[in-house]
């Protein structure tokens, strides 16, 4: 079959690999709908492997080359004995990570922060970007009438998303700054406006920020132009926003969060940064600031999420801004994406 295939930094190739010959107990066999291109797999690209393993998995045994994709939407083609979540024919979201359940986190239902987690497209022998993927029946969540292919495989950068939002706290009437309008930041701000708070997002760059203004969900501000935090108080009678969701991984965009929150809020850090970034910690207690790290997500919200697209009708398929062929992968998928004079922001690739 088909698959895009990591080898190693700037090497991704289209090719054939070996088929799956079936689903076996408690195994589910898809067809991949929609892909699309994470952070992670853009991280591979300029510089991996570093999620990616070289040597075997301690929990799945895959290592690189890899198959990639986990952010993906799939057909059910076969189920595997003792498999009843989910029926043949049916449209299903993929959870990607697999984690041991018997580890110190694990068994605190932390399995997110599992200390051999492994994740499907990334160190598992299957992924999204593939005519066909395998996968444990429990990671596989069937999609209501109401959410296409491509909402379906949005499920997981959603999922990052709310779960940023979530961890800051945020709710009704409370005003929040998203900095950075990349995929997540553009899907943070689509749910914290649905919970009900007061949206500012923060983007230096114009193609994002334009898609930030399409979706119509709070004040877009362009930090190169104007003085953010200044703003921000003025806006909020000089006490400050309620949370801040740094999701840019820049250290400029941290700094404006602390200078931007209230004394007793909080500050989520869910982009991911490269390097160190400074803060100063004596603002920290002397504001009594909250400042916290997200990983990923809880496993359990997947099926929150998907109702909370389908029963409120976020509009998560506003954020993608291409659709392309497999075969179009690296030019118009990896290389744009990476292309800091590049107009795309959420790139999905069509896997069938």
């Amino acid at each position: 079959m088909r698959a895009a295939v990591f080898h190693g930094a700037h090497d991704i190739r289209i090719e054939q690999v070996d088929a799956p010959t079936g689903a076996g107990p408690g195994e589910v066999l898809l067809r991949p709908f929609w892909c699309g291109i994470c952070g992670t797999d853009l991280h591979e690209y300029a510089a991996g492997p570093i999620v990616i393993p070289t040597h075997p998995h301690p929990l799945t045994g895959a290592s690189a080359p890899q198959i990639l994709g986990h952010e993906f939407s799939a057909e059910v083609l076969e189920i595997g004995a003792g498999v009843t979540n989910v029926s043949v024919g049916q449209r299903v979201s993929v959870m990607p990570i697999i984690s041991c359940g018997r580890c110190y986190f694990c068994r605190r239902g932390l399995n997110h922060l599992c200390v051999d987690m492994g994740c499907v497209g990334l160190s598992f022998a299957w992924g999204g970007i593939a005519e066909l993927a395998l996968v444990p029946a429990s990671q596989v969540y069937a999609l209501p009438d109401a959410l296409s292919e491509i909402q379906g495989a949005l499920v997981e950068p959603t999922a990052v998303a709310a779960y940023g939002v979530d961890t800051a706290g945020v709710r009704p009437g409370d005003t929040v700054l998203i900095t950075g309008a990349g995929p997540i930041g553009a899907l943070a701000s689509i749910y914290a406006n649905s919970i009900g708070a007061r949206v500012f997002v923060s983007e230096v760059n114009p193609v994002r920020a334009a898609l930030a203004r399409s979706l119509d969900v709070g004040e877009v501000l362009d930090p190169s132009a104007m003085d953010v935090v200044g703003y921000l108080r003025d806006a909020t009678a000089g006490i400050g926003v309620d949370a801040v969701v740094e999701c840019s991984g820049n250290e400029r965009a941290l700094q404006t969060g602390f200078g931007a929150v209230r004394s007793a809020g909080t500050i989520t850090q869910t982009g991911l940064h490269t390097r160190p970034a400074s803060i100063d910690p004596m603002q920290v207690s002397l504001r009594e600031i909250t400042y916290n790290g997200t990983w990923c997500y809880p496993l359990t919200d997947w099926p929150r999420v998907i109702d909370l697209i389908a029963r409120k009708g976020l509009p998560v398929e506003r954020v993608v801004t291409a659709e392309i062929a497999v075969a179009d992968l690296v030019e118009k998928g990896f290389d744009t994406l990476l292309d800091p004079s590049g107009n795309e922001v959420k790139v999905l690739v069509n896997a069938r």
